[in-house]
This record gives structure tokens, sequence and C-alpha cells, in this order.
């Protein structure tokens, strides 16, 4: 799905952002609908750490608030929706451009709608991995993403 004015100028926004434009990160496609991100993490002086590989801390921040935006966006201002909790694990240095795809679809949402129909919350728990350009998967990522009605 392309990308809308509305997705586009929020990446723009995005990588704009001092916070995350700290990380050396940038989001590469936000579709239309919200329901796909795509982040782009290359190796560099931003992003490198003192053995010339990625810095955990840009590994992390490049997907921190992703899930929770998009979740926004989708869900809309009837919800309340905050980042709970996060882990990730380091498997390989980062030596390249890493990539990340998040995507909710519409199973998912109907879920959240259900569970969280009778004014209840609800934490969903997503997985992400960066990856390089041959598909190693170098951090995995796991965020949990509570979720409420207003």
């Amino acid at each position: 799905m392309p990308e809308s004015w509305h997705s586009r100028t929020l990446r723009w926004r995005f990588n704009l952002f001092p916070a995350y434009r700290g990380t050396g990160a940038r989001i590469a496609y936000i579709a239309s609908d919200f329901r796909e991100v795509r982040v782009k993490l290359p190796l560099s002086w931003r992003s490198r750490n003192y053995v010339g590989t990625i810095f955990g801390g840009s590994l992390y921040g490049s997907i921190d608030p992703i899930y929770m935006i998009m979740l926004i966006h989708i869900l809309g201002s009837e919800y309340v929706v905050w980042d709970k909790s996060a882990s990730i694990r380091f498997r390989k240095p980062g030596r390249s451009t890493l990539f990340a795809t998040f995507r909710i679809d519409d199973a998912e949402i109907d879920a959240i709608r259900a569970a969280t129909a009778g004014g209840e919350p609800v934490d969903r728990t997503y997985p992400v991995d960066l990856v390089d350009r041959d598909g190693v998967v170098h951090a995995s990522a796991e965020k949990i993403v509570y979720i409420r009605r207003k």
C-alpha cells in the first residue's frame, strides 16, 4: 500500500525529531493505513560504538516507539495506547545497514477491539527483528503494549 500525504508527513516529522534522529535510524516507509512501517538503521558515525558495530542503544531506539505509534493511528482517539515494557536480544554484531518491518493485520485489530470492548485494558506482545540485506537476524526485540478504551 502506498504512503498517503498524512503518513509521508508523519515519516518526515519522525525522521527530523531529535530523539529519534539521534538513534541514527530512519523511517523508510509508513503505509497509508499505518499497518506497516519499515525502518532502516545504517552503520554510521551516529550509530557506531567503540568496537565499530551498531550501538545497542541505536538498535533498540530505532524500534522503540513504532508499534505504539502504529496502534495510536490505527485505533484512533477512543483508545489509550502506551508502551509498557520491552526486551531485546542481541544475536550478531551489526556491521552493515539493518532493517526492521513492523506489521499489524486486521485480525490483530479485531482481537484488540474485542478484548477491550468491556473497558478492560489488554497487553499485547509484538516481536520484531533487525535484519541485514540477506535476512540474517542481528537483534530480536519484543514489545509489550498496553491498550484500553477511553
